[in-house]
Order: C-alpha cells, then sequence, then structure tokens
C-alpha cells in the first residue's frame, strides 16, 4: 500500500497534551484513546460528507494533525470511482503502482477539523467514562464477599435500591430477608454477593442479607478472635430472618470457641441478633469426632447416642421421648439446619421409636432363621 506525500492536514496539538494528561491521571493509554478517535472519525466523515469511499483517518501521536485517507483498489478500469482508480490516474501520483494494488490517497474534507474536534471530544468523554466505570467495577468486584453500607433509595416487594456511594447496590427478592420490611432512606448493611456489568456498561453490586456468608462477615466484624484468626468459623447454616447455626473452632485449647463468641451476657452475638432484626442464632463448637458434632449441631436438644455410617455420611441420632420434637424443631428447622451445617444425612428417631426399630428388626430377623 502506497501513501501520497503528506499535504495540508487539520492540527489539534491541544488534543494530544490533553491525551497525556489523561493517561497520567486515569490510566487511560494516549495509544488506546487516539485509536478510538480515528475510529470514530471514520464513521463521522463518512456520515457528515455521505461518502461512499473506503477511508482511514491517521492521527499524529505528536501533533495531533488529522490525516483523511481515501483507500482505492488500482483497476484497468474504475467501474466505482469512490473506490477504485485506473492504472492511469494511480501512477501520475505513484508509478510504481500496479493492478491490485491499494492506494491511499489524502483528502481534505471541507470544516472537518470542526467535525474532528467534536467527534474527538464525544470519544474522550466517552472513554473517561468507560475507565472510570471500569476502575469501579474492578474495586467492588474486590470487595465480593465483604459487607458494604448503604441507604435505601428505593424498596418494593421485588427489589431494594442502595446507595453505595460510588454506585448501586441492588438486593433482589430472594436476598432480602423475608421477615424484614425496607424503607426509603433507611441505613442498612448488605453482603456483596457480586458485581455485574449492567446497562452501557455501568457497574451493578448484588447485595445479599440472606445469604449464610453474611452472618460469618457480621461474626468476623464484631468478634475480634474471629477476625485475627484465633477462632475459625468451620460452617454455616441458616434460615434467614429465623434462626441460624454456626460452628466454630479454635487450637487454642485455652480460648472457649463459644463463650468468645457469645460474649459476656450474651453481649457479642447480641449485637448481630439485633442487626438480623431479632434473628436467633446458636453458636456450637466444631468437632472432628462427627458423632459430637453432630449431638452439638441437634442443640438446644440433648441426645442419648448417635450412631454413624462414614460412608454414607448418615447419622441415626437417638433422643429421649420428651426431646423429639425439640431436635427435629418447628417445621423440621432444627434438624434441617444440622443437617447443613454438618453436611450429615441425619436421622433422629425417639427412645422409644428406636426400641420399637429393634424389636420389629429382631422379630423380622427370627422369621427369617424360622423359615429356614
Amino acid at each position: 500500500m502506497k501513501k501520497q506525500p503528506k499535504e495540508q492536514a487539520i492540527d489539534n496539538k491541544e488534543l494530544i497534551l490533553a491525551l497525556e494528561e489523561l493517561e497520567k491521571e486515569k490510566g487511560i493509554k494516549k495509544d488506546y484513546l487516539l485509536e478510538s478517535i480515528e475510529t470514530a472519525l471514520v464513521t463521522a466523515y463518512k456520515r457528515n460528507f455521505e461518502s461512499l469511499e473506503n477511508v482511514k483517518v491517521v492521527m499524529d501521536e505528536k501533533t495531533g494533525a488529522t490525516h483523511v485517507y481515501a483507500i482505492k483498489e488500482v483497476k484497468k478500469r474504475a467501474m466505482n470511482p469512490d473506490t477504485q482508480i485506473t492504472i492511469k490516474e494511480a501512477q501520475k501520483i505513484n508509478p510504481d503502482l500496479n493492478e491490485g494494488d491499494n492506494i491511499e490517497i489524502e483528502i481534505v474534507p471541507r470544516n472537518f477539523g470542526r467535525i474532528a474536534a467534536q467527534t474527538a471530544k464525544q470519544v474522550v468523554i466517552q472513554k473517561i467514562r468507560e475507565a472510570e466505570r471500569e476502575i469501579i467495577f474492578t474495586e467492588f468486584n474486590d470487595r465480593k464477599g465483604e459487607i458494604v453500607s448503604g441507604l435505601i433509595q428505593k424498596a418494593d416487594k421485588n427489589i431494594v435500591v442502595m446507595d453505595l456511594g460510588k454506585l448501586e447496590g441492588v438486593m433482589p427478592t430472594k436476598e432480602q430477608i423475608p421477615t424484614e420490611t425496607y424503607h426509603v432512606n433507611d441505613k442498612i448493611k448488605g453482603y456483596v454477593l457480586d458485581v455485574e456489568k449492567g446497562l452501557k456498561g455501568i457497574p451493578q453490586v448484588i447485595v445479599s442479607r440472606s445469604h449464610p456468608d453474611f452472618v460469618r462477615k457480621l461474626l468476623e466484624f464484631e468478634i475480634p478472635e474471629i477476625y485475627e484468626g484465633v477462632i475459625e468459623i468451620k460452617s454455616v447454616s441458616r434460615d434467614a430472618g429465623d434462626r441460624s447455626k454456626v460452628a466454630v473452632y479454635s487450637p487454642d485449647p485455652n480460648i472457649d470457641p463459644v463463650g468468645s463468641c457469645v460474649g459476656q451476657k450474651g453481649v457479642r452475638i447480641q449485637n448481630i441478633i439485633n442487626e438480623l432484626n431479632g434473628e436467633k442464632i446458636d453458636v456450637i463448637e466444631w468437632n472432628e469426632d462427627p458423632s459430637i458434632y453432630i449431638a452439638s449441631a441437634l442443640l438446644p436438644a440433648q441426645i442419648l447416642a448417635v450412631d454413624i455410617k462414614e460412608e454414607e455420611k448418615f447419622a441415626q441420632v437417638i433422643v429421649p421421648d420428651n426431646q423429639l420434637s425439640l431436635a427435629i424443631g418447628k417445621s423440621g428447622q432444627n434438624a434441617r439446619l444440622a443437617a447443613r451445617l454438618t453436611n450429615w444425612k441425619i436421622d433422629i428417631k425417639s427412645e422409644t421409636q428406636f426400641r420399637e426399630m429393634l424389636m420389629n428388626a429382631q422379630e423380622e430377623q427370627e422369621v427369617e432363621e424360622d423359615a429356614e
């Protein structure tokens, strides 16, 4: 591809200085901006001059001079003067050209300097916005799994929108606590579940108050021993708005992990309960022995025995007759939360039920033996 010698061009050195400042302040590469402006100028040229030509725009990275080139294919006969040029005409410009070559012929469109300046300004503003959005997206994306606070801007049955300062936080219905009512201008906390790019690339933070990790993060915030790693949260299971179970552990035998989390007179755990508007929180001690762990997970019920099958991760739990409803819980909640917490299948039987089960099994065995 051969270029004609440079002719009159549109000078815009101030633009280059502005792009260099942007690179320093915003981190937007000058080359990237120049390329974006050149692409936009091609579109602007075709739109303003209703041109069918193949054109390209080049901006000098030092002076900002803007050059517009019509790209034409060299042909024996030019059937389309917008895109083709005869060998005879082409060789007047450059004798070395042959059929099939492309030639770039510089043109200086009338009033294109004004169009170029407007287009460059629009592109720069757009790219600054995109860059700022990308910076904010990265910032909040790095905050996934953290707690944020914000004022409620909008609250209805489908969605809650929070003002997080630089961005909006959106809390869909499934991430809300079912027992809570949200009001505009209320200040609330939420767990950053995800960060997405919404319409026009504007980042949007997905916030949750129902996620089990919201409880985990509240505990980290409220209890220094957890934040410092002296106490570990091994597992959290939750029915948001009603009840949570948290398993904690400390490798230091001198530390009571449950007592540290609950605090003197329950003050530490009460702060979290207040944040969750009265949601009950059972803090239990994790144990590597699944029998002990499962028995603790079913608190406040008293447990007589736990028979485990390791391969199936199945536990048969026996409780006193008067503890059966407590162990199972209302609508099966206590048993369900314990199963989620421990990641074991749990079957709970009362002492009487268990004895009946044993007797039935024994009778079936006797029948089989008699049949033999």
